[in-house]
């Protein structure tokens, strides 16, 4: 019996690891970064991009490269660095759009990502929590780091993004632990509220001597980027879908399905992971209790499958025409397990009466065919009305900038 079990075990795993295998060889190859991605970068009519700065890659692991952006109140730009556990300030001296100083923050970091200014404070999101970088003396590196919350749930998609809202408060996503499953730890999957002390503040007030439920909402397999509309103050979030999922119960994996999605996050609402899908679609391979997807929050819109919505930010702030005011951009970090890749571009999603209602190419260039130069992360307009892209990839910081020529 014992045998027959541990044959069983080992058949289970080499077939998940050839599952795994097979899916991450689908990933877009890695090609040469051109010597003027200016070039290669196509953009609408009277944009135009350049390197702002040009940052050491991470060869074999582009998703732990450059990573989230913040502009400091200095207005220099920081950026994450999760290979090397960094977070590094970037310096324009000369104000020529290129990078002239590179100046280290903080080093032996946890898997740094999210990075958010309050009160002249640099928070940064770890794995495992937010953590506050002192300076010293007003100079760089910190020269404390300070614990604000821990305790957060790691592993799988343990990347965290934090940002402060419109409202005061932070928040924070924590990614699913699997691709589809019934999570055992309730902060799983979901957006996290604290104050700026760092006591939870979630959806559900508690009151006597229970604990403090920092879960604002829930059904997100993995949340990273996030922003508020400018105008109405309400968020909007990317999320993931999950992997190697079927549109028929027992079919063959659909690399068609499931959409990505970008969804308005309101207090206590359900956004369907691990069940449905879409448009409140039920997982056929997965099923949930009965009627559970007409319970969930439906997207606002949707992205190809397996795009990886990552950053997001909206453009009031930028120097564009007046009709993209409105509306918000997003990096599509691209697909690792689509035979015909999906993302590796940035998309616009067009807002009308304060409602998204169509996504529309904005920078593409970046996957050529199967094989892609760069892969955007994170986006940002900067103090200047500029527009910042990261690319964990080919380790580059781009901007680009509106003329009207």
């Amino acid at each position: 019996m014992k045998a027959r079990q541990s044959s069983a075990r080992f058949l289970f795993l080499l077939l998940t690891w050839l599952v795994s295998f097979n899916a991450a060889a689908d990933v877009a190859q890695d090609i040469e970064f051109p010597n003027d991605p200016s070039a290669r970068i196509t953009l609408p009519k009277g944009f135009h991009l350049h390197v702002f700065a040009k940052l050491s890659a991470s060869p074999g692991d582009d998703r732990h490269g450059v990573r989230m952006m913040a502009f400091g109140p200095d207005g220099n730009l920081y950026v994450s660095v999760a290979s090397s556990n960094e977070v590094l300030m970037l310096r324009d001296k000369d104000e020529d759009g290129v990078v002239d100083e590179v100046v280290k923050v903080a080093e032996g970091l946890n898997a740094p990502n999210g990075l958010a200014f309050v009160n002249g404070k640099l928070l940064v999101a770890e794995q495992d929590g937010i953590v506050v970088l002192k300076q010293d003396n007003g100079h760089w590196p910190a020269k404390e780091k300070t614990a604000l919350v821990s305790g957060l749930a790691i592993g799988h998609h343990t990347l965290k993004t934090v940002k402060l809202g419109p409202d005061g408060y932070l928040y924070i996503n924590v990614g699913s632990s699997c691709n589809v499953c019934v999570e055992g730890d309730p902060t799983r999957a979901t957006l996290l509220r604290f104050t700026q002390e760092g006591m939870p503040a979630g959806a559900i007030p508690t009151v006597g001597r229970h604990a403090g439920n920092p879960i604002w909402a829930t059904g997100l397999r993995n949340t990273q980027g996030f922003a508020w509309h400018p105008k109405t103050n309400e968020m909007f979030a990317t999320n993931d879908g999950s992997d190697m999922r079927s549109d028929k119960k027992g079919g063959a994996v659909n690399e068609e399905v499931p959409p990505e999605n970008l969804n308005k996050i309101e207090p206590g609402n359900h956004y369907g992971w691990p069940y449905c899908w879409g448009n409140q679609f039920a997982d056929p391979n997965f099923v949930g209790p009965d009627g559970f997807c007409a319970t969930t929050s439906p997207p606002e819109v949707m992205f190809d499958s397996h795009s990886t919505p990552i950053g997001m930010t909206f453009l009031n702030a930028a120097n564009v025409p007046s009709d993209y005011k409105d509306d918000a951009i997003v990096a599509l970090h691209g697909s690792w397990n689509r035979k015909n890749p999906s993302g590796y571009k940035i998309v616009r999603v067009k807002f009308k009466d304060n409602k998204p209602v169509e996504v529309v190419d904005f920078a593409t260039g970046w996957l050529q065919g199967h094989a892609a130069w760069g892969r955007p992360v994170d986006v940002a307009v900067g103090p200047d009305g500029d527009v910042y892209v990261s690319d964990d990839r080919s380790g580059v910081i781009y901007a680009i900038h509106y003329d009207g020529k």
